[in-house]
């Protein structure tokens, strides 16, 4: 991820809002009660911040996440979900951007500590 190049970070941020803010909120808060699931069955757009799970992934499973959404990455296209799927709407380049510019918010202990889960990849 680019987390630390203002220009990625500022592309992503713009991404961010056109496409993810609507759901994961403008400020990165997710949905109220994002751990239990609605009445659709269907788990809550999860918080970007230091106080969701995000940075519990990998910078790949997230990317592959968004691009390809979560049936994808667990190998289950039945799997029910309110994320969708961004492969043919935004650019590789404006995915990883997004990313960045999520990682970027972070704490830096959070980001230290995401940035030693990637160099054990």
């Amino acid at each position: 991820m680019l987390d630390r190049d203002a220009n990625a970070v500022a592309l992503g941020a713009t991404v961010y809002q056109e496409n993810c803010a609507s759901c994961h909120g403008g400020n990165l808060e997710g949905q109220p009660d994002w751990r239990s699931p609605g009445e659709d069955g269907r788990l809550p757009a999860p918080p970007h911040d230091a106080s969701g799970h995000t940075w519990h992934h990998d910078g790949e499973t997230l990317f592959q996440l968004t691009k390809y959404g979560v049936g994808a990455l667990i190998n289950d296209p039945d799997y029910a979900s309110n994320m969708p799927i961004y492969d043919g709407v935004l650019s590789d380049d404006e995915i990883i951007a997004v990313l960045s510019y999520i990682k970027s918010t972070w704490p830096d202990d959070i980001r230290a500590r995401h940035d030693e889960m990637e160099n054990r990849q």
